[in-house]
């Protein structure tokens, strides 16, 4: 005990002379030293998570600046490129659920046509300024040949593509509701082992027949024969059931229009054939023409054709739960009375 105090005043440690009880004891010394190793442990490990996280942070900002640079070299390629032939598809085939994929193709097509039109218009000083300008952005890489850098004319598809799809959810939330709504209720319809249906507003039933077809190879001497069987025994597609009722329930109506506009005209002894949405009729009766088909618009989009479609699904399978209707926008359908490029 002295040689302890002694030891205690010098602020040298005490000497252990004995172990604990039950044997193996450990130096004081050694139980100090291990929090502090661990200690530095942890340091080591955390500095290494520092690294890592500088590492990810410095692999983001080169993402970044990399998607920076190739919006900007789209934007300088695009620059004059926009016209109304570039969108029009999209936009067109926006209310039929067209997907990114598809408007990206519907772009990039339209942009490689807008440059081979370019490459074979008459010379003139605007032609030339145009594909130089092409032609130092990269895009244009063999004018004879008439070769594109197809990775940036990809690109430059998915930027536009993506804006577009952007722009129209925008301008048209209330339609791309209802786009949902449909695809909702076919989803549910198509769940329960069930073709997705409907009855037009003319009365005509109509069954959307895409099932899982079966496929069977047949291997013979003198060729190989596929047979598929598409027979209403097959389950549905759910995914197509799904998809496809937007765009067909809305072409069944534009059918509707054309059939309501051809009753008319013919009840009034004027000439009317149409092939979908193109509609005839001879040069002096176009007027005619013009304000019948636009009534017969009005009368048929001022039915309830959404309450009645629900109240169909309803009553045909009261087990299932179908979503309430989304909300209307604001749009005054009247006006298509008087808009003169309503239909043209």
């Amino acid at each position: 005990d002295d040689d302890d105090d002694v030891a205690a005043l010098r602020g040298t440690p005490p000497q252990v002379t004995a172990a604990p009880p039950g044997g193996g004891g450990s130096s004081p010394l050694l139980d100090a030293a291990a929090p502090a190793a661990e200690g530095e442990e942890e340091e080591e490990e955390e500095d290494a998570d520092d690294d890592d996280d500088e590492i990810e942070a410095s692999a983001r900002d080169d993402e970044d600046a990399a998607r920076r640079a190739t919006r900007r070299r789209n934007a300088r390629f695009l620059d004059g490129m926009i016209t109304r032939k570039v969108v029009k598809q999209t936009v067109m085939t926006s209310v039929y659920g067209v997907t990114f994929v598809g408007a990206r193709d519907q772009i990039k097509r339209r942009l490689e046509e807008s440059i081979v039109a370019l490459l074979d218009a008459p010379e003139s000083d605007e032609r030339r300024a145009e594909i130089a300008r092409l032609e130092a952005l990269g895009i244009i890489t063999d004018r004879a040949a008439r070769e594109v850098d197809e990775p940036a004319l990809f690109h430059a598809a998915v930027y536009v593509a993506q804006l577009t799809l952007d722009v129209l959810s925008e301008l048209f939330s209330s339609a791309r509701l209802i786009m949902a709504w449909l695809g909702d209720c076919a989803r549910i319809v198509a769940l329960d082992g069930q073709p997705v249906s409907w009855i037009t507003p003319l009365g005509l039933p109509v069954v959307q027949p895409y099932r899982n077809a079966s496929k069977y190879a047949i291997k013979t001497v003198a060729q190989n024969v596929l047979l598929v069987d598409t027979s209403e025994q097959l389950p549905v597609a759910t995914r197509k059931q799904r998809t496809a009722f937007p765009p067909n329930f809305i072409h069944s109506l534009d059918s509707t229009h054309m059939l309501l506009t051809a009753i008319d005209m013919s009840r009034r002894g004027y000439t009317f054939t149409a092939v979908h949405d193109s509609y005839w009729t001879h040069a002096d009766d176009v007027d005619v023409m013009n304000r019948v088909l636009r009534e017969k618009f009005l009368e048929l989009y001022s039915r309830p054709i959404l309450e009645d479609l629900e109240a169909s699904f309803r009553l045909r399978y009261p087990h299932l739960d179908f979503p309430p209707i989304p909300d209307r926008g604001e749009l005054d359908i009247t006006q298509v009375l008087d808009a003169p490029y309503f239909f043209s």
